[in-house]
């Protein structure tokens, strides 16, 4: 089994290093992830400069770019393997949510099933005094169920651990994406020289009540695994739409632009 392991805090993150050792005992593990921290890069590709990777171990690189640029560099010819699997992880700090359209870790695993590889991104609900043993645990337990079984077409799967020992872990449940709202995040500040500049942090965000969310399960102390689709189609909007009127039939091309419009004018006054 020849797995992928990234993720968005870098190459010298602690969580990579007890993921690819934990995974380890399934396979070969290779690593290429970014040199430093890419939290919140989302689905960025690097399109207006070269890349570079360097090679800092047997089968570990380090890429100059987002988490997206180093699973599309390994998956489509820098490393000379076919992948059965993509890990990305192990995220510090949750991915629940909205969140998961910021997140250089989720999107890590969406690039991976973007390219036909099954994917699964891994995240855990701390910054500080970690124990990562429980997601490590449910990393390999994934891989495992994902080799025997698979994963549903256009899926990738975003895990969300509390930060507790297994032992204090009550369960893996299949959740749903939860929704939040984002209070006052921009926080402005004056420097030295009198000129404003600006953080994006502020409050916490409150949670929408759902019993079926990710966020609803990591508190009360279960292990979220949220099925994520690469479709973002609106099934709903998609009727709503439809009964929508587009009279294109009616539209004018003289309509369009100004110049347009003058050159009818000038064709209508010299037929008078």
């Amino acid at each position: 089994m020849n797995i992928l392991i990234s993720n968005d805090d870098g190459i010298h993150a602690r969580g990579l290093r007890v993921l690819a050792e934990a995974l380890s005992s399934l396979g070969e593990v290779w690593v290429v992830a970014p040199d430093r921290e890419r939290s919140a890069a989302s689905h960025s590709l690097t399109l207006n400069r070269p890349l570079r990777a360097t090679k800092v171990g047997p089968t570990w690189y380090t890429v100059d770019g987002t988490p997206t640029d180093c699973i599309a560099l390994a998956v489509m010819g820098m490393i000379k393997r076919k992948f059965d699997l993509v890990a990305s992880g192990i995220n510090l700090g949750a991915n629940m949510g909205d969140d998961v359209t910021y997140s250089g870790t989720v999107s890590a695993a969406f690039e991976a099933t973007l390219l036909g590889v099954p994917a699964f991104a891994i995240s855990i609900a701390a910054h500080r005094r970690v124990d990562f043993t429980a997601a490590a645990r449910v990393a390999v337990l994934l891989a495992e169920l994902i080799a025997k079984n698979g994963l549903p077409t256009n899926t990738l799967l975003n895990v969300n651990v509390p930060n507790r020992r297994p032992s204090q872990i009550k369960g893996i449940v299949i959740t749903q994406q939860g929704r939040r709202h984002y209070g006052e995040i921009i926080v402005r500040k004056v420097d030295p020289r009198g000129k404003a500049y600006y953080w994006i942090g502020g409050k916490e965000p409150s949670w929408e009540p759902s019993e079926e969310s990710d966020y609803a399960a990591v508190t009360a102390g279960f292990i979220s695994i949220t099925p994520l689709h690469l479709d973002l189609t609106n099934p709903a909007a998609l009727k709503e739409l439809r009964r929508w009127q587009f009279p294109w039939d009616a539209y004018d091309e003289a309509d369009a632009h100004p110049r347009s419009r003058r050159r009818a004018r000038r064709n209508r006054s010299s037929a008078d």
